[in-house]
């Protein structure tokens, strides 16, 4: 910490009296100075997962001042656990220890962790404190900012939640260490979408810096969080319940979230899904006269680099995809919206895509 090249940085998400910071930087978590500030009384319960635990649990634990009454609920890990039922697990584990509306939740964990214990924290008690401590690339650059929680139904991705923001976000970037490629990757894939949607430039920086990000270069990673951070804090600042602007922060993610219902949560890793979702929406943009093939090659290069999936699962035809891109969140009187690119950087929101467009892509599209 004595080294001003290590200093954390801190960003702000701007939404009046519920504005929270974004902390980022190494060797937070353990230190009570990041979290002490945002507890709401002396209860606190840290979830996290069976393989986050072992880590980082501990090193959390010690992150809090002394004098609390601290309780641990340790889940397990996966996509397939982002359900009612562990919600459940977590109110049960609250009402069994007699936690009340002062009390504080700490997630500690990866996306899935992240947005159940943000709806717990929701909904128990009509509302209570919670912090972001994310331990995945793509929780720390997407899922822990904004304020977007809730669960899985086998129908759909995400379709039971709430909007629910939490007290602070605490990015400690030394947990990237101990995170698998293929993780890695799947953030990765958020990343790139922040450049695709938004800002240029950052997408021309990904291309060059992306053997360094893969091999978990600090600066690089460190940047990136930022730079990813700082478009999702203005984009919810702008937009808090996604109403306009903030529905571009989808892209790729219907027809992603698509493949994760189909092949069964966990069988891909979103950012997986996302990655390809993403070349699906940039070749149907392409289709509409809104990219160059160039632009498309461009797109493919640096989701490729990223190490992440150039094409749909082999078991999945058209239909499949329509069946449940028609149950996606951001459907409005049963038109069809997605998330389309007018340039790189630029992102759009498309109702009118015409259907036998959309049909020829899904059936033309690489599968594997």
């Amino acid at each position: 910490m004595s080294d001003s090249r290590n200093a954390p940085h801190t960003l702000r998400v701007a939404l009046g009296d519920r504005s929270y910071p974004i902390h980022i930087g190494p060797g937070l978590l353990g230190d009570p100075r990041w979290l002490s500030p945002y507890l709401a009384g002396r209860q606190v319960m840290i979830i996290t997962n069976e393989t986050i635990a072992p880590l980082y649990l501990e090193r959390c634990r010690q992150g809090l001042p002394e004098g609390l009454e601290v309780r641990e609920l340790v889940l397990p890990d996966g996509e397939a656990t982002k359900s009612l039922a562990s919600v459940e697990r977590i109110w049960d584990a609250l009402l069994e220890a007699g936690f009340n509306r002062r009390c504080t939740l700490v997630a500690l964990g990866g996306g899935v962790i992240g947005d159940m214990v943000g709806f717990a924290a929701a909904c128990y008690q009509r509302g209570v404190a919670f912090i972001q401590v994310p331990t995945t690339l793509l929780a720390q650059v997407d899922s822990s900012v904004g304020g977007k929680t809730g669960v899985n139904h086998p129908r759909g991705k995400n379709m039971i939640g709430a909007f629910w923001q939490p007290r602070a976000v605490l990015i400690d970037t030394d947990t990237l260490a101990t995170l698998p490629p293929r993780e890695l990757s799947a953030g990765l894939a958020e990343v790139i979408k922040y450049g695709l949607i938004r800002d240029a430039e950052f997408l021309a920086w990904l291309e060059g810096e992306m053997p360094s990000l893969r091999a978990l270069d600090a600066p690089a990673l460190t940047r990136a969080i930022e730079r990813s951070c700082e478009i999702k804090a203005e984009v919810v600042a702008e937009d808090e319940t996604e109403q306009g602007v903030r529905a571009l922060l989808n892209l790729g993610h219907t027809f992603g979230h698509a493949i994760e219902a189909h092949q069964g949560y966990g069988k891909w890793l979103h950012g997986e899904a996302v990655g390809a979702g993403m070349l699906m929406a940039a070749e149907l943009s392409q289709r509409l006269g809104w990219l160059s093939a160039g632009q498309v090659a461009r797109t493919r290069s640096i989701i490729e680099a990223a190490a992440l999936p150039l094409s749909a699962p082999a078991d999945m035809s058209g239909e499949d995809f329509l069946v449940r891109m028609r149950l996606d969140k951001k459907n409005i009187d049963s038109r069809l919206r997605l998330i389309l690119l007018r340039a790189l950087g630029d992102a759009r929101v498309h109702d009118e895509t015409p259907p036998e467009t959309l049909a020829a892509l899904l059936e033309e599209f690489p599968r594997r």
